[in-house]
């Protein structure tokens, strides 16, 4: 089992996934330079957090258009896993691989803390190590990562059970005083139609380590492994 990390100009969140992959859930992580391309058949490919070309013009809009996405999407394409994690959300949005975008929040200053998250779908590649309705804490770190939809694909998304996680408080109540950027709905992990790419703003990451305060973000990788496993 091989994971690829891909690096763009401006991630800094890519050595911090590779390292928890490769040593806390024990799986190999390669460090992929967009410029390289996917050389080889990976299982799962993971667009890490950052600020990919400095988020000129929109954020990720600059790396969604480099060559290796179009790499990317053809690994979405053949039902392989793809995690886009902040900015890495917001590349998968601006390709086309994850309908609506990731925007700048309702009050337009970068904001870093823990927040909570209830699991909506704990049935996907990505959250199947969690159960319906629970609560985790994991840190964000965005200025633009308010999820905006037209009210059409937001219909969707609920009637296809492809909201992964939603901003809550810590009894799992949705409410707009828990939402922290104003994102559509508290929406903060959306699936794609085939379920096998998960767009979301939180880093789990940075909450799978005891010493970081919380290990509730692991399970998005633990899911993932777990999946690639069964699937053989």
């Amino acid at each position: 089992m091989r994971f690829a990390v891909i690096q763009f100009g401006g991630s800094n969140c890519d050595r911090d996934v590779q390292y928890v992959l490769s040593e806390i859930c024990g799986v190999d992580a390669d460090l992929v330079w967009y410029k390289e391309g996917l050389l080889r058949s990976y299982d799962a490919v993971v667009l890490p957090g950052g600020f990919s070309y400095g988020d000129y013009l929109r954020a990720g809009a600059i790396a969604a258009r480099t060559p290796i996405m179009a790499d990317v999407i053809r690994h979405a394409m053949n039902g392989k896993l793809v995690l886009g994690i902040c900015n890495g959300a917001q590349i998968l949005a601006e390709s086309g691989l994850m309908p609506g975008v990731f925007t700048i929040n309702n009050y337009p200053k970068f904001i870093c803390k823990p927040v909570h998250l209830r699991v909506e779908n704990a049935a996907s590649p990505f959250t199947s190590a969690y159960r319906n309705g629970d609560v985790i804490r994991i840190p964000i770190a965005h200025a633009e990562g308010r999820y905006a939809a037209p009210a059409e694909t937001l219909a969707s998304l609920n009637a296809d059970n492809r909201i992964a996680f939603r901003f809550c408080d810590e009894t799992g109540t949705v409410t707009v005083a828990c939402n922290p950027n104003g994102a559509a709905e508290n929406i903060t992990g959306v699936l794609s139609e085939q379920g096998n790419v998960l767009a979301m703003m939180p880093h789990p990451e940075r909450a799978s380590e005891t010493i970081l305060g919380s290990v509730d973000g692991k399970p998005v990788f633990d899911s993932m492994i777990g999946f690639i496993e069964r699937k053989g």
